[in-house]
Formats: structure tokens, C-alpha cells, sequence
């Protein structure tokens, strides 16, 4: 219970003072915004370590796409890597409710750092062009898109389908896809308490190569990462 509230402590605490530093960077060049963000990744690291003993393991290095275009597909069970994976790949451009857009000052980065919104569950102009908004996004970028085909944070023990929108994005796109398998809901739990003297592992698994059909790439992507959670849990 007490490292709970040390963790929650120190991490809400670090990341409002690192968006406040950064406040000056809405009229800087977005690279110097990205870096707070990366240095946001960094302290969740060090928040996990010393406060929960966690140890963070990052495995597959050997399988991190170089010097072409390409984007993540991670599994999704909390927090984590949501700001860690931003210190792992080059600032990842990231898709998100455009609900988060309007929480003061955190919603201005989300904008000044490249975010790609969507309105869930609603048919607008925005989003019958959202796939082609995310290709040109991506063709105009170095940095890789990120995605969480699973829709949402889930428990660790949760195989649900992937959605189909991670199999058009790839289809769009027509680049390398870099799947990644993190058991993080193990330690950091979308609900309930946290878990100390565990480890963490960041699993980076071989890409997947474009030119497959959608169904295709969409039952190979799900095999993969839930057969590599699997290892890990």
C-alpha cells in the first residue's frame, strides 16, 4: 500500500512538473516538445524501479526496424507504455480519443506533438478520411505510427480479437509492421493496485513485412503477440 502511494505520488508529480517545464515549447519547434515526452517515458521507468523494485526488460533489440518506414502494433494493459515505448522508438505518433484533446494544457501536446483523433463511434467528414489523414501523416514523417489493436487497456489474461482497423491501417499504409508484446498489466493494472518485485518485459518480435491481404496480417499479428504474451506470463 505504501508503494503504491510513494509510485502515484512521485509519478503524477514528475509528469506535471516536466509539462510545466515544457509549457514554453508550445512555441518552440515540436522536437522540443517530443523530448519532453521521451524524458516523460524515462521517468515512469524510473518511478516503476525504485518505488515497486520493478525490473524493466527489453527483449528482441535485434528486431527493431531501421532506416525505413514503419509502424508499431503493441499490446495495450496500461499505463506504461503508453510513455515508456516513447523512449524505446522515435517519438511515435499516436491515434486517441478527441476527447483527450480537450484536457487543458495535456490535450496542447497531444496537438503540438502530431496526435491523430478520432471520434469513437460516430460517422464525420474527420473520420470517413481518417485513414487517409493517417497515410499522410506517416509519408510527410520520420516518425513510426503506434497503434493498440486490442482497442483499449485489457486485463492480462484477455485474448479478445484484434479490431479490424488495425488490419486497414496496414493495408493503408503498405509499410512494415512492428509488433510488440509488453505484460505490464501485471505490475500496473488498468484497475486495482499496483504490483511490486516483478519484471516487466518489453517483447519486440520480428516485423511483418506489407503485401499480405488484411485478414491475413490481422490473424498473423494476433497470433504473434498473444502467443509471445502467453511466454510471458
Amino acid at each position: 500500500m505504501i508503494r503504491n502511494f510513494l509510485f502515484s505520488i512521485f509519478f503524477y508529480i514528475g509528469i506535471i512538473f516536466i509539462s510545466i517545464v515544457f509549457l514554453p515549447s508550445f512555441f518552440l519547434p515540436q522536437k522540443i516538445v517530443l523530448l519532453g515526452g521521451k524524458l516523460m517515458g524515462h521517468w515512469t521507468g524510473i518511478c516503476l524501479k525504485i518505488f515497486l523494485s520493478t525490473k524493466i526488460v527489453i527483449k528482441g533489440k535485434e528486431n527493431l526496424i531501421n532506416n525505413e518506414k514503419f509502424f508499431i502494433a503493441s499490446s495495450h494493459q496500461s499505463m506504461f507504455e503508453t510513455f515508456f515505448l516513447q523512449t524505446i522508438f522515435n517519438s511515435p505518433i499516436f491515434i486517441l480519443k478527441k476527447e483527450l484533446l480537450k484536457i487543458p494544457i495535456f490535450g496542447w501536446y497531444l496537438i503540438k506533438i502530431g496526435s491523430i483523433s478520432i471520434d469513437r463511434g460516430k460517422t464525420t467528414k474527420t473520420n470517413i478520411n481518417f485513414f487517409e489523414k493517417i497515410s499522410q501523416s506517416i509519408n510527410k514523417s520520420k516518425r513510426p505510427l503506434i497503434i493498440f489493436p486490442q482497442g483499449t487497456r485489457l486485463l492480462p489474461d484477455d485474448r479478445s480479437p484484434f479490431k479490424k482497423g488495425a488490419s486497414r491501417i496496414y493495408d493503408e499504409l503498405n509499410i512494415k509492421c512492428q509488433p510488440v508484446a509488453i505484460n505490464s498489466g501485471y505490475i500496473w493494472p488498468k484497475k486495482g493496485s499496483l504490483k511490486s518485485n516483478l519484471t516487466l518485459t518489453i517483447s519486440i518480435l520480428k516485423p511483418i513485412d506489407p503485401g499480405k491481404n488484411k485478414l491475413e496480417f490481422l490473424e498473423k499479428l494476433q497470433k504473434e503477440i498473444y502467443t509471445e504474451l502467453d511466454l510471458l506470463n
